[in-house]
């Protein structure tokens, strides 16, 4: 399966890199979603079959592309990239055409506590910015989680405003462009973003 981003970070000194998930990833990733650190946060740790109807339709969403992330070519995460319009966040403000979300878990619990959150994050939001069109990035994190905040704050998202969404009260942020290409082509510039 062909690798489609792929970058160095001399922080961590790890090869950080993303695949296109498929069908024949399905049994991993509800294996994530069942994980304690995993299933409060997004509520998908479903039966198998249930589990596998869902990822099926996922995949087949031409409004956003699932994601399998690797460290040295180990697969421990999955992300889901998506466009805000045609997703139930874009009721929450006023997106541009072509406004990016993301939601991510760390799955291999080895690499949970690690340091590896950040330059992960960081990887995906480069990823993402290299839309030209692509001026913003969203998450909306559930607002329970202070551990995923906190990392998408020190990636560059801004806390926006506390948000109802259909499946969780949810922290609104957004990364622009040039705040985050200026934050880390000043403190990162041996990282070959």
């Amino acid at each position: 399966m062909s690798i489609e981003f792929e970058v160095y970070d001399e922080t961590i000194q790890r090869t950080l890199s993303f695949r296109n998930a498929q069908m024949e990833d399905v049994a991993l990733v509800h294996k994530w979603m069942n994980e304690e650190h995993v299933h409060p946060f997004w509520q998908l740790n479903l039966p198998f079959d249930r589990f596998e109807k869902h990822f099926r339709k996922a995949l087949s969403d031409t409004h956003q592309t699932l994601y399998l992330g690797m460290i040295d070519g180990e697969v421990m995460s999955y992300w889901e990239a998506y466009w805000v319009k045609g997703d139930v966040i874009e009721n929450s403000y006023t997106p541009k055409t072509f406004d990016q979300g993301i939601h991510l878990l760390i799955g291999e619990k080895d690499y949970l506590g690690s340091g590896f959150a950040l330059p992960l994050l960081r990887a995906m939001v480069s990823f993402q910015f290299k839309h030209e069109a692509t001026t913003k990035v969203v998450a909306e994190p559930d607002i329970r989680n202070d551990k995923m905040i906190h990392i998408f704050e020190k990636c560059g998202f801004t806390p926006i405003a506390p948000i109802q969404l259909p499946d969780k009260k949810a922290q609104l942020m957004f990364c622009e462009r040039e705040a985050f290409e200026s934050r880390w082509n000043d403190e990162y510039r041996k990282a070959n973003f």
